[in-house]
């Protein structure tokens, strides 16, 4: 029975009740040891599981235990497991990557499938009357299943799926909202503790009220304090004629007393649970550590010639007796967690190496490492290559926090210098791939202090002997020690590209000779917008025998290069090749190539391919910094719906995975959006956002666009003095702060401003340096783009007239018949005009550009057009989330198909088409087709 805990029974009866209505949500109970969060979840649990008119949720529970806090994807196995009959609903790749992690199919590497496939699950348990997951002691989940538990947790809103969470200290959980429990107010714990006292004294017993307020004050109104403690005073003490003991008996002090109260068998059965729960080898464990020898038959029965009071069945049904552990089915649980530490405070280190060691020889695989590695007091290749083994399985499942912990663990028990320092390596990489930076940049700064102390490195006097390979003698079959060194700088490089200062990335990158350390390098100062250092890495790139990323290096630092003349001969072979590329990276790169020709059409388009091979193949941790590049090429296209729902993902997913250079090259596409939508406020916060990131961070092609979106802001609100001001600002910028590529962008832009503003002559030379970059463009957008730029620059009105037979983008086109209806009207040719205006008008509303469609409202109402400005397109009532979903779908894909691409649930897919079909007026996937 539950004491007083009101308000924390309503949160739940509220969380269940919108789960039941088909919108799910998480909480997480957070309070220290014994307040009651396992009560709570036992109430939910009974509340959930309570039919109403023939329906009950369906409820899953698991709960972290210490032992296995190692152990990837544990916990989740114990979550999922009634429910791995639903796996076939779910799309192919979550399919797989689920059955992978629990063991029941090949295993994927990629954690994002894995979380998305989990999301996907629950969703299916959940139909047809909801789903409860209960989830205690989720400060000792495995890491894995805590990031799959917890991407999932922030993407139930349109799920009926409930989640509780119990949480012990300090664990952060981010993204989930959060309810403190605290100690149960005086009048409840009178309550507790009186029905405590008259089961254990009986109802003639009770609690003076000075005593109720004194073991209240001292336990903080802990349940389990105030109980455990009540059973151990005397009547005279509780009737307040006695004093109270000093200190009060409580928590794990008093499960200690419990434990060293028993016999020697029921404490090492204890011992044995306290390290493994399977209750086979819990007590063939005990028998060894007690001397005995196991029963051969039910494993309970003491065996022949053993003390009958001193084996292993008789000591566990002592503990079970002192209501201290519990046997459920197969598996033995300790009623608290306390009781696992009190165990642990009588064994001693000692004692708990020896049972560790016991253990070892019991299990296998990934617990007999763990196990291993308890027992080692000093190096030990042998076990630190077990525990590398673990990782590497924890690691292919796509439990790469676990394998972090697993690598470092092995690197401080592996002998060999060499050896130690790769191992440090691949935790720091483990841990990057998990989200987890500042750890990883801890592992590697170990790596790199380790390596600087081998034989061979750099500052070695180099007398060291070598073997044929090249190797260290000494280091066996390990790397060199200059690939070594060279993937820990690449790694270093990789780390501040993705989350800390990008100038800084260039200098460690810009280090290595490799091609790939050139074209990562030539990245980052693409990033830094540093052009010097761009052209100086294509130079170099240029040693190297020519390929796709060669040319690409090397095509890109030519176009900057002002004594560069094959730049575009050397980007058109690279993009010659795009048919052979498989990789997101690759196709990133190919991106850059036809950028940097001037061609923004054919870079969004590879943009586009770069997501979905993403979004397929699974390379895991880095599809938030792919969908950068994706977001922006929907934005080019005037899909700013899709746009921002791409951002909105890759925003989530950045901040999970700690890439904080890619949050803020998401929060500046936002920022575009916003201010192509006239969204003022919003924009100007997701500006300021990026800004705050990218600026300390010297990030510039994010701060470009950042101050782009600022600048589009004015031009669409019709402030063109303050919109020419901020795009000059953008081109005078330097490294860190901007960057060419949004400056040639930003021309037309910055042309239209120009004129707007009253600066005919800014515009001619806007143009000329369009003219000089676009040269070697040769796609109908780019050539529109041009005409569009050249009419308003002092051109005739065919240079518009063909802009408008040559654009492809809806939303640049629109733009330039808008410029051209205001010139038609004010050159006194009104009638001319109109059918551009509202042809524009038309353009932008459907694309939820509000401030362009208000401009062209006016110019059509100055035009002498009197008609109402009509309703908006059905489609700006599409969320950007049911819009990219409807997209999808109109163009032939399933629900599965689109949840594979989205990391979302089929039946989230199906919610979403639910709305969307009365928004639109239809009712059909056919007739969604036919619209789209």
């Amino acid at each position: 029975m539950l004491y007083g805990r009101v308000s924390e029974t309503s949160a739940i009866t509220g969380l269940l009740a919108s789960a039941a209505a088909g919108e799910g949500g998480a909480l997480v109970l957070r309070g220290e040891a014994g307040v009651g969060k396992s009560a709570l979840l036992s109430l939910a649990a009974s509340l959930g599981e309570a039919s109403s008119e023939g329906r009950a949720m369906r409820v899953l529970r698991a709960g972290g235990v210490e032992p296995e806090a190692d152990l990837a994807f544990a916990a989740l196995h114990q979550l999922l497991r009634p429910v791995t009959g639903l796996l076939d609903a779910l799309p192919g790749p979550q399919r797989d990557a689920v059955a992978g992690a629990l063991g029941l199919a090949a295993p994927s590497s990629d954690r994002f499938l894995v979380s998305a496939g989990v999301l996907s699950l629950l969703a299916e348990a959940a139909v047809p009357d909801g789903l409860l997951c209960l989830v205690d002691d989720v400060q000792w989940l495995d890491r894995a299943s805590a990031d799959a538990l917890l991407f999932a947790a922030r993407r139930l809103r349109t799920e009926g799926v409930a989640m509780l969470l119990a949480v012990r200290g300090d664990m952060p959980v981010k993204g989930v909202p959060e309810l403190r429990v605290g100690g149960l107010d005086a009048d409840s714990a009178g309550d507790l503790l009186g029905s405590r006292v008259a089961v254990t004294l009986g109802s003639g017993a009770g609690v003076a009220p000075v005593v109720r307020d004194r073991l209240v004050a001292l336990s903080g109104g802990n349940p389990l304090v105030l109980r455990e403690t009540a059973a151990r005073l005397t009547a005279g003490q509780l009737a307040g004629r006695a004093p109270l003991p000093d200190p009060l008996p409580g928590g794990e002090q008093l499960f200690g007393d419990q434990v060293a109260g028993l016999g020697e068998a029921a404490r090492l059965v204890l011992l044995a649970a306290s390290l493994e729960s399977d209750l086979d080898v819990v007590l063939r464990a005990s028998s060894r550590l007690n001397g005995t020898l196991p029963d051969p038959g039910n494993g309970l029965r003491n065996g022949p010639g053993d003390d009958p009071g001193n084996g292993p069945g008789n000591g566990l049904v002592e503990a079970e007796a002192a209501g201290l552990v519990a046997v459920e089915g197969t598996r033995v649980r300790f009623r608290h967690p306390l009781v696992r530490s009190a165990v642990h405070a009588w064994a001693g280190s000692a004692r708990l190496r020896q049972a560790h060691a016991v253990l070892a020889g019991l299990v296998e695989g990934d617990r007999r490492a763990w196990h291993l590695a308890a027992v080692a007091l000093a190096p030990d290749e042998e076990v630190a290559a077990a525990l590398a083994a673990s990782a590497g399985r924890a690691r292919a499942r796509g439990g790469y926090g676990d394998a972090a912990t697993a690598l470092a663990r092995s690197a401080e028990l592996t002998p060999d210098p060499g050896r130690r320092a790769e191992r440090l390596v691949e935790a720091a990489t483990a841990a990057w791939l998990a989200g987890r930076p500042g750890q990883a940049e801890t592992h590697l700064a170990e790596a790199r202090e380790l390596a600087e102390t081998l034989p061979g490195h750099p500052t070695d006097p180099g007398d060291t002997p070598y073997d044929e390979t090249g190797r260290p003698a000494s280091q066996g079959g390990v790397r060199t020690v200059a690939e070594l060194v060279g993937e820990i700088a690449r790694l270093r490089g990789r780390f501040e590209l993705n989350g800390g200062d990008a100038a800084e990335a260039v200098r460690i990158l810009g280090a290595g000779d490799s091609l790939e350390a050139l074209a990562d390098a030539s990245e980052a100062a693409s990033y830094v917008g540093d052009v010097d250092a761009i052209v100086e890495l294509g130079r170099r790139a240029r040693a190297h025998p020519r390929g796709f990323l060669r040319d690409a290096v090397a095509g890109v630092g030519a176009m900057l290069d002002p004594g560069g003349d094959d730049g575009e001969e050397l980007l058109r072979a690279a993009l010659a090749r795009t048919g052979e590329l498989r990789e997101a990276a690759e196709f990133l790169w190919a991106c850059a190539a036809a950028s940097y020709l001037g061609e923004a059409d054919v870079s969004a388009e590879l943009a586009g391919r770069a997501g979905a091979v993403a979004r397929m193949s699974g390379i895991a941790g880095q599809l938030p910094v792919v969908l950068e590049f994706v977001s922006t090429a929907e934005r080019i296209r005037g899909r700013l719906a899709e746009s921002a729902a791409i951002a909105e993902e890759g925003l989530a997913l950045a901040q999970e995975a700690g890439y904080t250079n890619s949050v803020g090259a998401h929060l500046a596409n936002l920022a575009v959006v916003a201010a192509l939508r006239g969204e003022e406020e919003t924009c100007r916060r997701y500006a300021a956002e990026a800004l705050a990131i990218a600026i300390p961070h010297r990030v510039g092609l994010r701060a470009a666009v950042a101050s782009y979106a600022l600048a589009m802001l004015d031009l669409g609100l019709g402030r063109f003095e303050a919109a020419h001001a901020r795009f000059v600002s953008i081109t005078t910028a330097g490294p860190g702060a901007g960057h060419p590529t949004v400056v040639w962008r930003s021309t037309p832009d910055r042309v239209e401003a120009a004129v707007a503003a009253g600066d005919p002559e800014a515009a001619r030379e806007a143009v000329e340096g369009l003219e000089r970059w676009a040269a070697g463009a040769t796609t109908p957008e780019s050539r529109a783009l041009l005409a569009r730029c050249r009419a308003l620059a002092g051109g005739g009105d065919e240079l518009f007239e063909e802009a408008l037979r040559l654009h492809g983008e809806p939303f640049e086109g629109a733009r330039t018949a808008l410029l051209y209806g205001e010139r038609l009207r004010r050159t006194q040719r009104p009638g001319q005009a109109r059918a551009h205006l509202r042809a524009a008008r038309e353009t932008f509303q459907r694309l939820g550009a509000e401030p362009w469609a208000r401009r062209a409202h006016g110019e059509l109402r100055a035009a002498g057009e009197t008609a109402a400005r009509p309703q908006s397109d059905a489609l700006a009532a599409l969320t950007p989330q049911e819009l990219r979903i409807a997209r999808l779908v109109a163009a032939g894909a399933s629900s599965k198909e689109v949840a594979a691409q989205l990391f979302l649930s089929p039946r989230t897919v199906e919610y979403h088409l639910y709305k969307v079909y009365p928004k639109l007026g239809i009712t059909s996937r056919t007739e969604l087709a036919r619209l789209l």
